[in-house]
């Protein structure tokens, strides 16, 4: 897999105009979901899961009950990356779907 570049702080501006919801927290893309209850939130991770494996890229998440955290950091490339992007474009779709 080839190494992936980190954005600078104008493209992940750039990207964050394409993400509503999203933001930069501790050098991460940051989000935090909140589902109807905790079946549904539990449900976008289920599905998630199946396309970020696929990805071979894994989030930092972490649900308390209706709510889902994630953060998205491309760690080999020491910050936020294309893939990264590209994840959280992922797990908006999904979220629109069960919301």
């Amino acid at each position: 897999m080839p190494r992936l570049e980190k954005l600078s702080d104008s493209q992940i501006q750039s990207a964050l105009e394409g993400l509503p919801g999203w933001s930069v927290a501790d050098a991460k893309l940051h989000r935090e979901f909140v589902f109807s209850d905790f079946i549904h939130a539990f449900g976008f991770m289920a599905t998630a899961a199946i396309a970020i494996e696929a990805m071979g890229h894994h989030p930092e998440w972490f649900n308390v009950y209706n709510r889902v955290r994630v953060d998205l950091t491309t760690h080999d490339a020491g910050g936020i990356t294309a893939r990264d992007v590209e994840l959280a474009k992922k797990l908006e779709s999904i979220a629109h779907r069960l919301q």
